[in-house]
């Protein structure tokens, strides 16, 4: 008789800058979703990691998790999504780590699937990748497609990574790789921290899973500004090659 898998506990990081219009919401949405597939109480939780925001965001972070019990939220001391992870994932006693964008972009049912492909088929990392030929894009336009593509052809030129897209906002991780993957070069405080991730697994040559997904673009939530995004990720790649083990 083969032992049944052990449950995996949890934590799901959003990381937040002034979204005080949408943080409540949002959060209910994925709390309903997580409690509905999850019910054991005390097997997950979900981290708000507040980067800096100016607006009522960590007040509403407070409220949520004062109402909401698998709720809690950490303070990050400054601008930042990848510092907003490391801090999240650093104080973490959960199996698995991740993250997700507050717009929750990739259908929330890909979720069991990135939790399946670690807690029961053992993969280290999992991404979700809107550049998979089985993956539905919706919304999105045209000049952050042909970014979004241009950007993944230099990372594989440049550092030789063979995934497919390393940009999503939708990864998860065994903790137990997180620190080796930091220590690899997993570093930045920024955006580029979640392309990070996934180069630095592929030179250590962890499992990684590629999930295909239905991905919807909010067009108006977006701050990104892609000309000086380049230039920063394009520093970054050269400063993450220089320290490839």
């Amino acid at each position: 008789m083969t032992n049944p898998v052990r449950m995996k506990t949890f934590d799901v990081t959003i990381p937040v800058l002034n979204e005080e219009p949408t943080l409540a919401r949002q959060v209910e949405q994925l709390h309903a979703f997580l409690k509905t597939h999850f019910p054991t109480e005390g097997q997950w939780q979900i981290v708000i990691a507040d980067n800096g925001s100016t607006d009522r965001t960590l007040e509403i972070a407070q409220e949520l998790s004062n109402r909401i019990p698998e709720v809690t939220f950490v303070k990050v001391p400054r601008r930042g999504v990848g510092l907003a992870l490391k801090t999240s994932w650093g104080q973490s006693k959960a199996d698995i780590v991740g993250y997700m964008d507050l717009d929750l972009a990739t259908d929330l049912p890909h979720f069991l699937e990135a939790y399946r492909a670690i807690a029961e088929e053992d993969y280290d990392v999992v991404y979700a990748s809107r550049l998979h030929p089985k993956s539905k894009v919706v919304n999105r336009p045209f000049k952050r497609e042909v970014a979004s593509r241009v950007f993944n052809l230099l990372l594989k030129t440049y550092l030789g990574v063979g995934f497919s897209d390393g940009m999503c906002g939708f990864k998860w991780l065994k903790r137990e790789v997180y620190p080796e993957l930091h220590e690899a070069g997993a570093q930045n405080d920024g955006w580029f921290f979640s392309t990070e991730l996934l180069t630095t697994a592929e030179w250590l040559n962890k499992r990684i899973y590629e999930l295909p997904v239905k991905w919807t673009d909010d067009v108006s939530s977006s701050r990104v500004e892609i000309l000086p995004l380049a230039k920063r990720y394009i520093n970054s790649m050269i400063e993450l090659k220089k320290r490839r083990p």
